[in-house]
């Protein structure tokens, strides 16, 4: 009986260490080194051109300063004609008579020439051609956008509808900045826009019966 007591005793102990070295073993070692943290990715710093090319898209630019030819859907972009401007060499036809003293303003199909009570005006070619704004200074672009000085000149007339200047006499410095690297950087399309044609102030109406 007692022999029988101590063999079951040694295989209980035996057991019972052979399954403390197993769970021991299983354990991680506190001198393993930790897992590396994977490592952050920080995203690329938006250029300036990049930032001018989206604020450029955003604002409606090419609504009316980049040439379209009309598609099943309407008017459609020229690819090779972005922000050039009015075509020096399109063919419209004069507005109708009356037009504007009805009380109407119109637009080409393209959308970059209007006609209203200022008279006639052509979308600008922004691009980076000397007909464009090749030649122009950031500060010249500055009071072009925030100002409304035509050509962005001192003691230049003022720039005329519907170009929406005003919108912009508040935009920040870094995004004007961005549009005009933007211009600058964009591909240069030769074409010297027309004159606007300028409607003459109507006459001062006399005073007293």
């Amino acid at each position: 009986m007692f022999i029988k007591l101590y063999t079951a005793m040694c295989r209980f102990l035996f057991f019972m260490t052979v399954a403390t070295v197993f769970f021991c073993s299983c354990q991680p070692s506190s001198n393993q080194p930790a897992a590396a943290a994977p490592e952050t990715v920080q995203p690329a710093a938006e250029t300036p051109v990049a930032r001018g090319a989206y604020l450029v898209g955003i604002m409606g630019c090419h609504d009316c300063h980049s040439p379209k030819r009309m598609g099943p859907q309407g008017p459609e972009l020229i690819p090779e004609l972005l922000l050039s401007g009015h075509p020096a060499n399109a063919a419209l036809p004069a507005p109708a008579s009356g037009l504007t003293a009805n009380g109407w303003v119109a637009l080409s199909a393209d959308l970059t020439t209007a006609v209203g009570p200022w008279g006639q005006t052509y979308a600008a070619n922004i691009t980076s051609d000397p007909t464009g704004i090749g030649n122009w200074t950031e500060d010249q672009f500055r009071k072009a956008l925030t100002e409304g000085k035509f050509k962005g000149l001192d003691n230049a007339r003022p720039i005329l509808p519907p170009m929406p200047w005003q919108n912009y006499r508040n935009i920040r410095d870094e995004d004007l900045k961005a549009i005009f690297a933007y211009l600058k950087s964009t591909r240069p399309v030769s074409n010297v826009v027309p004159e606007a044609k300028i409607a003459a102030a109507p006459a001062a109406q006399s005073k007293g019966s």
